[in-house]
């Protein structure tokens, strides 16, 4: 197994570069991305060795917390042969007491790539302009850009294909992952429909946006309050929490009541016609009352399960644990073809 000639010379192009947003790039470069974090996870289940970053020190950057995201860098670094460093909230005031671009300077003498999750995407963006050294966007308040080339990534190895296939998310669509999965959708060609209600649905900017990048692909883009319309013989259904991080809890109760008709559950995934529908969800996800936060909405509000229930989570029809597990191959391949020798 090896890359070809011309898959080498499609993956030239993010050499040296950052990776802040998909948006940054081409659908030809995104789906080679995808394509390249296939050939990795194969790499990584047959035990070939792909030391891409051997020797390289990577800063790992969190102002806000993770599981998956923390997990996919450090495995990913380590199988890449390189030394990852933590640093936690605890450890960097971005703009605090030193700015973020002299933050990004000292850094970037240091390692040979940062990778950042936290708030703003101003801060990212500022650190990619000063550190002289590939910066990746683990997440921003605005973006999630390595979540996208692991979904996009799941749904081509369950679908084989892309092309004309539909993506629906139901749910709260203000946030970062509705939003990155309706612009990454249309730049790549996926019909992606929305099921909200009208006061959770995506930003008109991004509405505006991905509609330019659908009429240039020749996608479809549905934004709808109407649940069965969107669904409708959709391929895959994605949802998230109804509460993101850091926002207030008081309002958790209005968004319950706006948002339980939006739960996936068993009657949703035969209301799509289509049999062969996937599920998806990036997780944490409340399914059950095996967590504290679940306990606590159980013995406030009655719910046993949130925006998706344990029977369609466990069921045939869920890719979610496949969905995580491509978070590592994913951010694998970002990092080899932005600083790996693979060329």
């Amino acid at each position: 197994m090896g890359l070809n000639t011309t898959a080498l010379n499609k993956l030239q192009v993010f050499k040296g570069e950052h990776f802040l947003k998909t948006c940054d790039f081409s659908a030809e470069e995104l789906n080679t991305l995808i394509d390249f974090t296939g050939e990795l996870k194969e790499k990584k289940k047959r035990g070939i060795p792909h030391p891409y970053l051997k020797g390289k020190n990577l800063a790992l950057l969190f102002e806000k917390p993770s599981t998956r995201t923390r997990s996919a860098f450090s495995v990913a670094a380590y199988d890449l042969g390189a030394y990852p460093e933590y640093f936690g909230q605890g450890d960097i005031h971005l703009g605090v007491k030193e700015s973020t671009a002299d933050t990004a300077k000292v850094l970037g003498r240091m390692y040979d790539g940062i990778e950042f999750r936290g708030y703003h995407q101003k801060d990212i963006e500022s650190l990619a302009k000063n550190a002289n050294v590939p910066v990746w966007n683990g997440l921003t308040n605005e973006w999630h850009p390595t979540q996208m080339i692991a979904d996009f990534f799941t749904l081509k190895e369950n679908w084989g294909t892309l092309e004309g296939k539909t993506l629906t998310y139901v749910g709260d669509a203000r946030n970062n992952v509705a939003h990155d999965l309706l612009i990454t959708g249309a730049i790549l060609g996926v019909n992606v429909h929305i099921a909200a209600p009208k006061s959770l649905q995506p930003d008109e900017a991004i509405q505006k946006l991905a509609k330019d990048y659908a009429a240039q692909s020749q996608s479809e883009i549905l934004i709808t309050d109407d649940v069965n319309q969107a669904i409708y013989q959709t391929d895959a259904i994605y949802t998230d929490v109804w509460l993101s991080m850091g926002e207030d809890q008081s309002v958790l109760e209005t968004r319950i009541n706006e948002l339980l008709p939006y739960q996936v559950n068993e009657s949703m995934l035969l209301n799509t016609m289509n049999p062969e529908a996937i599920v998806l969800h990036c997780l944490p996800a409340f399914h059950d009352l095996n967590t504290e936060v679940g306990q606590q909405i159980y013995e406030k509000y009655g719910l046993s399960e949130m925006e998706i229930t344990d029977d369609v989570f466990q069921g045939e029809h869920s890719v979610i644990f496949d969905q995580a597990e491509n978070r590592l191959h994913s951010i694998k391949a970002i990092m080899s073809v932005t600083l790996g020798d693979i060329f």
